[in-house]
């Protein structure tokens, strides 16, 4: 299994998923959230694969997140204006993700990623 890792490299969350993935030799492409911040089809098709509600692709305990009020103004938005919002902000999302052909995983989760991913 081969998939797309993508972090921000100043996450200490994201440095012990990057190590978890290099441990149990899973393959990966590397790709920092902020300089190559996913696009709004990429995010739509990933909301969509996973089974998951958009909110849960938010970095909530960010800064970014709070200086902008979401907590106020998600409820309010159309799924439409999320997306675009968090494809306009690597920081918004929450990080890592690992995409590889049949799953969708949204920040590191030790047993989650074992179950998963077969380890």
């Amino acid at each position: 299994m081969k998939g797309v890792f993508i972090e921000y490299p100043k996450c200490s969350t994201c440095r012990n998923a990057k190590k978890w993935l290099d441990n149990n030799n899973i393959e990966y492409t590397d790709r920092n959230i902020v300089e190559e911040t996913p696009t709004y089809e990429e995010l739509k098709d990933w909301i969509e694969r996973s089974n998951k509600k958009i909110k849960s692709f938010f970095n909530t305990s960010g800064l970014v997140y709070r200086s902008l009020n979401l907590k106020e103004k998600l409820p309010k938005m159309l799924d439409d204006e999320k997306i675009r919002l968090l494809s306009r902000n690597g920081m918004l999302i929450k990080r890592p993700l690992f995409i590889c052909d049949d799953e969708i995983l949204i920040g590191f989760k030790q047993d989650e990623w074992n179950a998963v991913l077969g380890k």
